[in-house]
Order: structure tokens, then sequence, then C-alpha cells
């Protein structure tokens, strides 16, 4: 079940919340060894308090939390400008109530082990993507933003997402960090259905109020 999750829903979900905080540390910190701080096991950042939408995937029989990721508006503060400037051309014009940008995207890979072992780390982070365009098309966003790593262009490729590489860095780490975008339209939406092989909607619940641009 993939749920999104905006304040003031928040205080409700805690103890999902407190997981997704837990699985971002597991992966952030200890398997990519990116340089952000944990206090206490969990993985948190100033844009957190920003009022962000989580986009939150458990399973449905345990509930066991699988992936998440972290949507926000670029009309507000947010990683790509005040972390990944230099990752994109100064002249680039990102700022927009309908542009999005998605951040700290993981899969808990233990847990689908455990839950879905027929599905891989690929084709669940190929269903996160796709989550992300059904939040989108619910709620007015045109286009979506986000850093990466170099590699992950061919994983975006086979949940057939396609990635305009707007430009990259380096300085930031091991690799270089690009920076790119996809549209979010039906027919995107479409084409990672097709590619991944779901044919039911991701995101069922009734959509939260409208986001704050």
């Amino acid at each position: 079940m993939f749920q999104i999750l905006q304040a003031p829903y928040l205080p409700s979900q805690a103890n999902l919340l407190d997981r997704m905080f837990r699985l971002r540390k597991r992966v952030f910190v200890d398997q990519l060894q990116w340089s952000v701080s944990a206090i206490n096991g969990r993985e948190r950042d100033c844009y957190d308090d920003c009022q962000p939408v989580y986009i939150l995937w458990t399973d449905d029989l345990t509930g066991e939390l699988l992936g998440s990721t972290r949507l926000m508006p670029t009309t507000g503060p947010t990683l790509m400008y005040d972390v990944f400037r230099d990752t994109f051309p100064h002249g680039a014009a990102l700022e927009a109530p309908g542009i999005w940008e998605a951040t700290r995207t993981c899969v808990d890979a233990e847990a689908l082990a455990r839950c879905q072992p027929d599905l891989s780390a690929c084709e669940a982070f190929g269903r996160l993507c796709l989550a992300i365009v059904e939040c989108g098309l619910q709620h007015g966003i045109h286009t979506v933003v986000s850093n990466y790593e170099p590699h992950m262009m061919r994983i975006y490729r086979k949940a057939g997402l396609i990635v305009d590489e707007l430009g990259r860095a380096d300085g930031y780490g091991r690799r270089p960090v690009c920076c790119g975008a996809f549209a979010i339209t039906t027919d995107v939406a479409g084409t990672v259905r097709a590619q991944l092989g779901v044919s039911e909607t991701l995101i069922t619940l009734p959509a939260m109020d409208k986001m704050a641009a």
C-alpha cells in the first residue's frame, strides 16, 4: 500500500514516520555512507521541518515499510538549490509551483526480500517512481527534479522513466552528482506502468487536501 502523508496528518502516523527515518539512516548513512547527520539511529534533516510530502510504501499483509520518498515544492527551500546548486546551469528556471523536488528515495531491500521476494530492488525503486508520478498527477505537479548518482540513470530507464539530465558536478562525494528532471503526465504514467507490468493504481487512498505550493 502506498500512502501520501503531509501536514497536518503526520502526528497520527508518528510510528510509520519513525520507521522511515530509521530506514533512511540504514540506507543513506550505513550503506551509501553519505555525509548526512544521524541521531539515535535516524536520518533527519532541516527539510523534514518544512512540511514536505512523503510517499510511504508498506506491505499489505505485514505492514512493514518497504520504501519511501520525500517531495517538496521548489517554491520553498530545497536540497537542489541549497546544497546541489552546481549540478545544474545557473540560468535554468527550476522554481515554479508545478515543479517539485524528490529526495531521499529509498527501498528496504531486507524487508522487500521477506515480504515480496519476487520483486527486485530495481523493480521496487521503479514502483516508487510510479507512485511519484501518480502523486504528481493527483496534485497538479507537472515536473519532478532530483539529484542522483550517474548509475541511477540505468535504473530510471529500466522503469520506463525518461529523465532529462540537466547537469552534473563533482565535489559532493566519491561520485559525481547529477541533476535531472522528468515530466508528470498520463502518458508517462502509462509507459512506466507498462514497463513495470503494473496494472493497478498504486496510490488508491483518497488524495489529501491540496498540497501547498
